[in-house]
This record gives structure tokens, sequence and C-alpha cells, in this order.
């Protein structure tokens, strides 16, 4: 047979089927929005993920895994009590993009029929116009998003007298503290916390440096420049869990994900159980006492020492 024969009996090929999402993008969790993920800049419009979005998707989906439960948990109770129409309350300080928001609200929110509502607090206003348009856009009911400081925020009308969980991912500095006062007043029942930026007791350590470095051995741990940032930063972290545990809360730190996605990588979930307070609320006066940090002890809610002319007291 010629050439020209054989090519006239062989079949046409049959058209290869596109690469479905998942292929293209096997991280993307099933049913979620792929509009909204294509809005947030996290896949291009032909359905895939850079370097960065890869990274930013992942962390997002990490801290999904954690804030779920909680929400579940807040839901399964409204329902033993027969309350199945007061749904869940989110408040995400430090909002930015409002990735968690939008990606929370896709996958657990969506399509319930109940009054669950997660508010954004931002306090940059083109931000929070983007926001509140996107969700507009893609019909998701149960967003509003603020132009309010996390402080503000705390003595807002515009906000729920209760909310059941509070976020507040890379919030910098004392916008984690403004966060915690803010999850106290209103009752939250879990909080969730990354910390960033933790300068202001690393800032308090070096002032009184040349005051504390003859008074204990301990002091070494934070002589050098670098160590007092360090220091400062864990320090900080510590006092805000024993003011949770204060509160009555069961606190969890763990990893947020891999030191290679990001180095703000402190996760601190605290779950409000009731606990004893006395115990951490004596350790919390202790190690401020211990580390000459007083004067911050109104930082961490606790009354500042009868030595410093103010009479001592329980945290509120």
């Amino acid at each position: 047979m010629s050439k020209k024969q054989n090519k006239a009996t062989q079949q046409p090929a049959t058209p290869r089927p596109a690469p479905s999402l998942h292929e293209l993008a096997p991280e993307i969790k099933p049913g979620q929005s792929i509009e909204l993920l294509k809005e947030l800049h996290i896949l291009t419009r032909d359905g895939k993920l850079n370097q960065d979005s890869r990274r930013k998707l992942k962390q997002v989906y990490h801290l999904v895994q954690f804030i779920e439960p909680l929400l579940e948990d807040v839901r399964v109770a409204r329902e033993a009590k027969g309350e199945q129409a007061r749904g869940v309350s989110v408040v995400d300080h430090g909002a930015g993009k409002s990735y968690l928001g939008f990606i929370l609200y896709d996958l657990f929110f969506k399509g319930r029929a109940d009054d669950s509502r997660i508010y954004g607090i931002e306090t940059r206003e083109e931000l929070v116009q983007k926001s509140g348009a996107l969700a507009e856009r893609l019909g998701f009911p149960g967003m509003s998003f603020l132009n309010l400081s996390v402080a503000e925020s705390t003595s807002s009308d515009r906000l729920p007298p209760t909310v059941d969980v509070v976020t507040a991912l890379h919030a910098c500095n004392t916008a984690t503290d403004d966060a915690i006062d803010f999850a106290l007043q209103k009752g939250a029942k879990h909080i969730v916390l990354v910390p960033c930026c933790q300068a202001e007791v690393a800032s308090v350590l070096r002032k009184n440096k040349g005051r504390d470095l003859g008074r204990s051995a301990l002091t070494e741990i934070w002589r050098h420049p670098i160590h007092t940032r360090e220091f400062g930063s864990q320090i900080t972290n510590v006092l805000r869990c024993l003011r949770l545990e204060a509160h009555g809360y069961q606190v969890t730190v763990t990893e947020l994900v891999g030191w290679e996605h990001s180095m703000k990588n402190e996760l601190i979930v605290a779950t409000y159980k009731d606990l004893p307070r006395r115990r951490p609320a004596e350790r919390l006066r202790e190690v401020l006492a211990e580390l000459g940090l007083d004067e911050m002890a109104a930082r961490f809610g606790v009354a500042r020492p009868a030595s410093a002319a103010a009479p001592e007291a329980q945290p509120a």
C-alpha cells in the first residue's frame, strides 16, 4: 500500500478534551467559585495559578482549615438550641482585600438560609469600596465592609453587640491587641490571630535596658538589639495568650504555614471554655514585673500594681 493510500485509510485523531480546572490548578477546593478566584487575581484568566498566587491560596486555605471547624461548632450549638435561623457572625479585622472573608463565605456560608454575616474591617477606603462592589457582583449578600480601624470598631454601632468569631490576620503591632479588646467586649466564642510586627514591647525593653541590665542574668536574653526585637515579639504573644487565658479561653499556638511561605507564621486560636482565670492572671502580672514591663499592664488588661500608684485588680 502506498503512503498516499495509507494516509487515506487512517481515521482522524480524536480531539483531546481541554484540561479541567482541577488539572490546571489541583489546589482549588471543590465547589470554589472560579469567578471569585479570578476577581481576587488568584487565578489568571485561563484558570492558572502563578507562584505568588499559589502561595497566597495555600495560606488562605490553611487558615480556612482552622476556622471552618470553629464556624461549624457555633452552627451546631445554635441548632441544639433551636436557633437555626440565627447564623454565625464573623468579624475579620485588617481585612485588606478580604481574601479570607470571600473564600470563607464562598465555601461555608453561601446558600445557607440564615442570617450569617461576615464583616470586613479595613482602614483603606478604596479596599472597602472594592470589596463591597465585588460582594454585590458575586451575589454574596451576607458580607459587609466597614471603613474603621480595629480600635474604632470596638465602639461602633455598625457592628452587632455580640460576635461569634473574630479574626485578625497580620494586624500590625498593637492592632492585634485592639482585636483582642474587641473580641473580649463582644463575647467572641472563638478568636483567631496571626500577629504581625510586634514592636511595642520591644520598644519598652529597649528604653529600660540600661536600668534593667544589672538586675538579673535573664536580661541577657534581650541585651543585643536583634535579640531585643525578637524577644520582644515573642514575649508579646506570650502575654497575649496569658491575657486570653485570664478571661477563660483555651489557647493553642501553632504554625500557620511552612516558613518558606511566610515569616509571620504564628497562629493563635482561642476558644472560650470558661476556664479558671486566677492562675494565668497571676502569671501575666508576674511576667510583666519580671521583665520590667509594668508600664504595659493596661495594654494586656491588668491594672497597674499598687507600687505604681494604682490599686491592684484582676483583669477585667
